[in-house]
């Protein structure tokens, strides 16, 4: 049985981003003690800048050996990496060039392709030969992030989607209702096998969402993309902004960062 959700909620967009970056830093550590390594996929999106920028910072940036971290995308648009809307794009500029991340220490997603299921496949073996996992079995990342949207979508896993279903693959092609409508995205059979997933969530907008994921009241709630994701032995944090958190019931918001 899945453990459930940590919640953890900050009063201010300042305090999330380091707190964020300290269970960012504490996961990396020990990841590297355990294995000498540290797989941490990453996600687009405005809310993941804010702790991209926290991790360039100069209170986080030397704290850590950035060099044995191997960095993935939980999903990508179809767009070119230097479009403004390419999620490799945003962490290049905020989180890569900063830290001198070389390029052999990151695996994106070709959304530049011609050809989306083609490159879905690529980047599955990328993956399987990256994190030396065997063709019967799913990869283990060490930390997923993940951010989520008005519409209960993370990663690029929109409700109705086929690939909710999807038990095969690890990468898959899905259909935004929003530009740039084809997206590559890891399916929740890679999602839940990480050893920690982050969701970050922030602004007022979100709340509603938040509230259907974590105070679930009826199925179609349940069945949210979101919602499906339940680690199998790992562990589900939510990191909210007070904004995000305040339709919550009040037991839950007492949870802090």
């Amino acid at each position: 049985m899945a453990r459930p959700p940590e919640i953890r909620i900050s009063h201010d967009s300042e305090t999330w981003a380091a707190a964020a970056a300290e269970l960012v830093y504490a996961v990396g550590q020990e990841a590297v003690r355990a294995n000498g390594q540290f797989l941490i996929a990453l996600s687009g999106g405005t809310t993941p800048e804010t702790l991209y920028r926290a991790l360039a910072s100069p209170a986080f940036a030397d704290r850590f050996d950035w060099s044995r971290t191997t960095f993935f995308f939980s999903d990508e648009r179809c767009v070119p990496p230097n479009d403004p809307r390419s999620n490799y794009a945003l962490a290049h500029k905020t989180l890569f060039t900063p830290l001198k991340i070389t390029p052999s220490q990151v695996y994106r997603m070709a959304g530049e392709s011609r050809n989306p299921e083609a490159a879905a496949h690529e980047y599955e073996q990328q993956l399987r030969l990256a994190t030396k996992t065997s063709p019967s079995a799913q990869p283990s990342l060490d930390l997923i992030l993940l951010g989520l949207g008005e519409d209960g979508h993370t990663a690029s896993l929109f409700p109705g989607s086929p690939a909710l279903r999807d038990n095969q693959r690890m990468i898959a092609v899905t259909q935004s209702p929003k530009d740039p409508p084809t997206r590559l995205t890891m399916t929740l059979g890679v999602i839940n096998q990480a050893s920690v997933i982050l969701f970050l969530v922030a602004g007022a907008g979100k709340a509603g969402v938040v509230r259907a994921i974590l105070d679930s009241k009826t199925e179609a709630e349940r069945q949210l993309p979101a919602a499906l994701v339940e680690p199998e032995g790992g562990r589900l944090i939510w990191f909210l902004d007070q904004a995000a958190a305040s339709e919550l019931p009040r037991h839950q918001q007492r949870t802090s960062a």
